[in-house]
């Protein structure tokens, strides 16, 4: 497996190779055409920021049978939108809105495609994505369901500071069977395996591009397992998956 960071550096995001814990700087992101600049930097010495900078972000909701309830599973990827605002780095804070009441936390794994494809066959979808790595779909439960309930999940899924991911960016993991965890103040919350998704990542990356283009560094949250609850300011969650990493995240009052 091969592991890549993205770190701040001059109010710029600047992509590495991760051996141990040196930092050999790229040029670009890896799924770019990209080449080793000769420079290296340690670990300890840089702070994190989200592996990705993507043009689009998806998300599958509904996509474990032990997240279902009392629902009934889907016949095809419920495919939704996250804007790339969204997006949040490892360590930093999730950001409870003043008009939120019921924020979860939702762990998931997050596919990020390395080449553009449209129409592609599911045979050939694992092709398409370069790498995984640890995703938190936060989501405001009153908003996307509850009295409060909007036509869309713009908000309910798609606040500033929705969408943490990180710590990495792995290459060459088996996706298709890892364990994932989630605690809350280090309670374990979630687990279960990805081997346990209703849509694998080549069905969900085939689906998406049969009408939309997939293009290098799109994301694609796959869901969450089980139950989830509320989180308040002070909490702290961390999402775990095998062979990735921890994704930790405080969370705040905004």
């Amino acid at each position: 497996m091969t592991r890549y960071v993205r770190f701040a550096r001059n109010g710029q995001g600047v992509w590495g190779l991760l051996e141990g814990s040196t930092v050999r700087t790229l040029s670009a992101a890896p799924y770019l055409a990209h080449e080793p600049t000769g420079e290296t930097v340690s670990l300890e010495s840089v702070t994190l920021l989200a592996p990705a900078e993507p043009p689009k972000i998806f998300a599958v909701g509904l996509n474990y049978r032990s997240h279902l309830g009392n629902r009934p599973a889907p016949t095809v990827p419920e495919i939704f939108y996250k804007p790339i605002t969204a997006l949040q780095n490892p360590e930093a804070p999730i950001v409870i809105p003043p008009n939120a009441s019921d924020v979860h936390y939702e762990g998931e794994l997050v596919l990020v495609i390395g080449r553009t494809g449209r129409r592609i066959p599911e045979p050939e979808a694992p092709s398409y994505i370069f790498g995984v790595t640890c995703g938190n779909d936060v989501s405001e439960r009153e908003w996307q369901r509850g009295a409060a309930k909007d036509l869309q999940w713009w908000r309910a899924k798609g606040c500033d500071t929705f969408g943490p991911c990180g710590p990495c960016l792995v290459r060459g993991a088996a996706y298709g069977n890892l364990k994932l965890s989630t605690r809350l103040n280090g309670e374990t919350v979630q687990e279960q395996t990805t081997a346990d998704l209703l849509f694998d990542a080549a069905a969900i990356v085939s689906f998406i591009s049969q009408n939309v283009t997939l293009q290098p560094g799109d994301l694609i949250f796959t869901g969450t397992p089980g139950s989830t609850r509320r989180m308040k300011p002070g909490d702290v969650v961390e999402v775990e998956i095998q062979d990735i990493g921890v994704l930790r995240n405080p969370v705040e009052a905004g």
